[in-house]
């Protein structure tokens, strides 16, 4: 009998809780939302050229 009674007092626990729960109100901000990202970001381009492609670029300059 006892656990009858101690299950039927969680159940009851439960129901009140889950009742409550839907008690829930959502609204926007009145403020916006500000985020503040310190980002740094470096980049290094790294190239090679063909010793003909330089030659070339050296003897045409107004190619590129």
């Amino acid at each position: 009998m006892t656990d009858t009674v101690t299950m039927f007092r969680a159940f009851m626990i439960g129901g009140t809780a889950c009742l409550a729960a839907g008690c829930v109100n959502v609204a926007a901000p009145d403020k916006p939302i500000v985020i503040n990202l310190n980002i740094n970001i470096t980049q290094e381009v790294v190239y090679r050229l063909d010793g003909e492609a330089k030659t070339l670029i050296q003897d045409n300059p107004g190619i590129f």
